[in-house]
């Protein structure tokens, strides 16, 4: 398409270029496809917001997505496949697969941090321990159901085979890699916004609700000593 208009251009006076068909809709698709992942991602953003109740922990999930964008464009440069509308479909798949990674590394380390008083770092690096087999099963499963994608033939196949490359190849990087990066990521984010990441780890719940109760029972207990012994 690119070059019919550098030919279109070099046309004497009086000739025009007109797209219709899917080559019209990809030209007006192409120019809103940025706003489209702005959005996609703003919304992500802002659910996992709400989902944690805090501004920063998110910015550790989004931060792993772009290792899940860079195997699907290592699929779509072994496959021999174009930044089409099917690939940017696979494109959309394996942003939302490798948030789903980061989400059940980062929720399960929240909970072990509000819950059990443990630092970010021994409770990521135990939460990544702990949900390594449920990713490695959810990735499994999702890479071993696209790969009919990735072997199709005959009518329609140019479209499964340029989705298929790059969900594969970016289900492959996005769980080999952000079991690695999405704790590094964590820790990161905790320490810059969240002073209650450290490594310290903040006190038990039962000890933190045991500390007060000691000395205000101790000085309630006074008064009533000095006054039966004064009786």
């Amino acid at each position: 398409m690119n070059a019919m208009e550098e030919l279109a251009a070099q046309l004497p006076p009086g000739f025009s270029l007109q797209w219709t068909g899917m080559s019209l809709e990809e030209r007006e698709a192409g120019a809103g496809a940025m706003l489209l992942y702005a959005l996609a991602l703003s919304t992500v953003f802002l659910c996992l917001a709400a989902l944690y109740e805090s501004w920063s922990i998110p910015i550790a999930v989004l931060l792993a997505m772009p290792v899940g964008i860079l195997g699907a464009l290592l699929g779509a440069l072994i496959g021999g496949q174009s930044n089409g509308v099917y690939f940017q479909v696979g494109l959309l798949t394996v942003v939302g697969l490798t948030g789903k990674n980061g989400i059940m590394i980062v929720e399960f380390a929240r909970e072990r941090m509000a819950t059990l008083g443990e630092g970010a770092l021994e409770a990521v690096r135990k939460s990544a321990e702990l949900r390594f087999r449920p990713i490695l099963m959810t990735s499994l499963a999702f890479g071993l159901g696209v790969v009919p994608l990735v072997l199709s033939s005959g009518a329609g196949a140019g479209a499964r085979v340029a989705i298929g490359y790059a969900t594969l190849f970016g289900t492959i990087t996005g769980t080999a890699l952000a079991i690695f990066f999405v704790p590094v990521f964590f820790i990161l984010v905790t320490r810059l916004f969240d002073r209650s990441g450290s490594d310290k780890g903040a006190p038990n719940s039962k000890s933190a609700a045991t500390g007060p109760t000691t000395p205000v029972a101790a000085q309630a207990a006074s008064p009533t000593t000095a006054t039966s012994a004064g009786a």
